[in-house]
């Protein structure tokens, strides 16, 4: 049965063809929490212990980058906001244009080229451009990323990153460059498709692209960047609808899991201070670190990583999400984002992306068809 919810923004039948992957619900980024209902302030919803309700379905897709581009300030202007988000909404709309099925496609793939329309390409556009390398990522119409740039207390944010102050993750010590050295000498000793085991989890399905489940929990630019929060007394879980990862935060816990132990998304401890949740994860998974992309935020973090979070509802619909990551074998100093996430009132999809996905079977045997071609063209 096809749920009236299954619009352009949430197209289920095609991206389970392209990738098994599910629908989006669509929800506006970045935004303030409405004005309360008139003459009825906003008051804090709480659970039957009293502590304060964070449970729902969130989103923190956004237009706003991970990390401050160019020479840019903290802040943007109204002026420069409006124009971000107006490009972004042309670009929707252009993507949107039915497909002339007798057009020759382009090389890197139909819907890479930028959109002829008014305004500078932004960081979401670059992104897509480069997504799926010279064969190209998916046709725009079926991203997803957001229009809204973050604004927090009216004040339009130019990166996730507020600290450092100039919004960009920390220079890496004698040691951090180091370990990044020796795990770029060790992907260099396989080819990029020798195996499952060398792709990215994402392409293996096993974690969220980028950083969707965290931690830090960051938009991954592309779509689904959905959540559904559900908490009891002595536990929290945030199901991320990327790859449907699940974290489990354990309230009041005494210590971590001993160090040998490191799930996926690390060991996460929460407490409450006030009407915050504070969330400290260690125990990362080791092949988790070694994801060192440009949307990840670890780039190339030891085992000793910490991560903490902070999660306060500030109204009716947004929930501030803060992070601090610290990891003084890797890092000359900590660094700190924040964005909001938005509620929305539509359900989250399962991500039908499990490991085996045929998706990276095709991969590999791609790799082996142009091995044989490689080889047959030496011997003429």
């Amino acid at each position: 049965m096809k749920s009236a919810l299954l619009t352009k923004h949430s197209p289920v039948g095609a991206l389970v063809v392209a990738m098994s992957l599910s629908a989006i619900p669509f929800a506006p980024a970045g935004a303030q929490a409405p004005a309360a209902t008139q003459g009825k302030p906003w008051v804090m919803p709480r659970t039957l212990d009293g502590k304060p309700d964070l449970q729902g379905n969130w989103s923190n897709e956004t237009q706003t980058p991970f990390e401050r581009m160019g020479n840019q300030g903290p802040t943007l202007t109204d002026e420069q906001a409006a124009a971000l988000e107006k490009r972004a909404r042309d670009v929707e709309e252009y993507r949107n244009q039915p497909t002339d099925p007798n057009e020759k496609a382009l090389k890197g793939g139909v819907g890479n080229d930028l959109a002829p329309v008014e305004g500078e390409p932004t960081f979401v556009e670059r992104i897509a451009q480069a997504a799926g390398g010279n064969v190209g990522g998916y046709n725009g119409f079926w991203l997803d990323p957001g229009h809204q740039v973050i604004r927090i207390d009216g004040v339009v944010r130019s990166s996730i990153l507020v600290d450092p102050p100039n919004g960009r993750i920390p220079a890496l010590t004698a040691a951090g460059k180091q370990r990044m050295a020796e795990r770029m000498a060790q992907s260099r000793k396989f080819g990029e498709f020798d195996g499952p085991e060398v792709r990215s989890l994402s392409d293996r399905c096993l974690t969220s692209f980028g950083s969707n489940a965290g931690p830090p929990m960051l938009p991954n630019y592309f779509y689904n960047n959905n959540y559904t929060i559900v908490q009891s007394k002595d536990t929290v879980m945030i199901l991320t609808e990327m790859v449907h990862d699940a974290r489990i935060i354990r309230l009041g816990a005494a210590r971590h899991v001993p160090p040998q132990v490191r799930p996926w998304f690390g060991d996460s401890i929460g407490h409450w201070e006030g009407d915050t949740l504070v969330v400290e994860t260690t125990n990362i998974n080791p092949i988790q670190l070694a994801q060192s992309g440009g949307l990840g935020p670890y780039r190339g973090a030891s085992e000793k990583v910490k991560v903490t979070e902070r999660f306060t509802r500030t109204g009716p619909d947004v929930l501030l999400y803060k992070f601090t990551v610290e990891d003084p074998e890797t890092f000359t100093a900590p660094y700190s984002g924040e964005l909001p996430f938005n509620r929305i009132d539509e359900p989250i999809y399962e991500y039908a992306c499990h490991e085996g996905n045929y998706a990276l079977p095709s991969m590999l045997a791609g790799a082996r068809e142009e091995e044989r071609t490689r080889a047959e063209q030496k011997k003429e």
